[in-house]
Formats: structure tokens, sequence, C-alpha cells
């Protein structure tokens, strides 16, 4: 048995005590919370509409992670609970590709300023990617 929620706007969609007692938890990475919730959690009210459900969060400090409580009615929970645990597998997914994209055109960066005899890596950034755009344009077209 779970505890009582801490929140004072119970939606009207929750039926107090009932739906308050048993919650669904998952843990989510809490870096994904923005991506998932958006800034300051302005999508939560939103999520909760459409679900009908009611949720709360709680930080777990050591982990980086981040405990997502779900109440309402059975199903609900359980659908909700299924929603979120998917957006968080895509938003963490779509992170780590894009962390090996980023890798990639690293690593092409790396290797044209080598080959290429571009400005090193403490040139300016606007510069070098500049210089790097070019150098690709130049290849591709020859």
């Amino acid at each position: 048995m779970g505890t009582l929620p801490g929140r004072k706007d119970i939606p009207p969609w929750v039926k107090v005590p009932a739906d308050l007692k048993d919650p669904e938890v998952l843990q989510v990475q809490t870096q994904l919370l923005e991506a998932m919730f958006g800034p300051a959690g302005s999508r939560i009210p939103y999520i909760e509409q459409v679900s009908k459900v009611m949720l709360e969060l709680k930080v777990l400090e050591s982990s980086g992670l981040t405990e997502v409580l779900v109440y309402g009615s059975y199903l609900y929970k359980l659908r909700a609970k299924w929603m979120l645990q998917s957006m968080a597998e895509w938003h963490r997914q779509r992170r780590e590709r894009g962390a090996v994209f980023l890798r990639l055109v690293l690593l092409a960066w790396a290797r044209s300023c080598d080959s290429l005899k571009l400005p090193s890596a403490s040139a300016p950034f606007g510069q070098l990617a500049m210089n790097v755009c070019e150098n690709v344009n130049c290849r591709s077209g020859t």
C-alpha cells in the first residue's frame, strides 16, 4: 500500500481515496524528464488529462533516476505506465542516436582536419564548421 500523494490539486477524474492507494511506479532517467514532460513539467497537466491519471515525480538523488508515480483507476494506470515507459525508451534511443551521430561527425571532422590541414580544434567553432562544410562540398563535387 502506497502513501498518499502530497498534491493539493487532485484532478477530478481521480477518485479519492480509492485511486490513490496503490500507484504504478516506473523509474526514468532524470535526464529524460524535460524531453518527456517539457520544461519545468509543462506537459504534465495535459498528459494527466488525456490519460485520466495523476502523476507525481520523486527524484532519487543518488541514482540519477526519478520515480514517476501514476495514480488512477487500474486500467488507466497500466495504460499510462506503458505509454510513459514507451516515451522514455523512445527519448533514450533518440538521445543515444544523437550521441552516435555527433561522434561520427567529430570523427569525420578530425580526419578532415588531419588530411586537409584545416585549423586545429582551438579555432572558433563557427569558422571550423564553415571550413568543414566548404571542404565537404568541394570533395563531393570532384
